[in-house]
């Protein structure tokens, strides 16, 4: 990878406003440039939590909302949209904010979500680990499950 696509250097030309850097990148360069990730890394700095609040909301507002409507084949544009997010306040610190994990469901958890359907994931989680199997395997016992079917869908 060229010293121009390292993620230090494209967040320094992120927050001096270097409207030129794209041009500046050769053209394999160019292919290998993802706007895309100067939304993540762009909006999440370290400092003040007035700097702080400044990137995120300025992402979001001149970013997030529309920046797949411009095509891949404009990324110079993209670019440019990229560089009105800094206050143009010196180089700050850029980290990584990662995609929410897909959490995997238990069968307890589809038990809990059939019961309760409108309650919410944290307070299914929060039953789930406040009470034990055997409270499961008995609710369902209430409502009626054979030991069959309690075997098979609580395990």
């Amino acid at each position: 990878m060229s010293e121009k696509l390292s993620i230090k250097s494209e967040m320094a030309a992120l927050d001096s406003k270097n409207r030129g850097f794209y041009d500046s990148l050769t053209d394999d360069e160019k292919k290998k440039f993802a706007t895309f990730l100067m939304i993540r890394y762009g909006s999440c700095v370290s400092g003040s939590a007035d700097m702080q609040a400044y990137y995120l909301q300025s992402t979001n507002l001149k970013l997030n909302r529309n920046f797949f409507a411009i095509p891949k084949r404009h990324d110079k544009l993209n670019w440019l949209a990229v560089t009105t997010i800094s206050p143009g306040m010196g180089n700050q610190f850029h980290s990584w904010i990662s995609s929410k994990k897909k959490e995997s469901t238990s069968k307890v958890t589809k038990f809990l979500q059939g019961i309760y359907p409108h309650a919410k994931m944290d307070d299914i989680a929060l039953m789930i680990e406040l009470n034990d199997a055997k409270v499961w395997k008995t609710l369902a016992e209430s409502m009626g499950w054979t030991k069959e079917q309690i075997k098979k869908e609580l395990g």
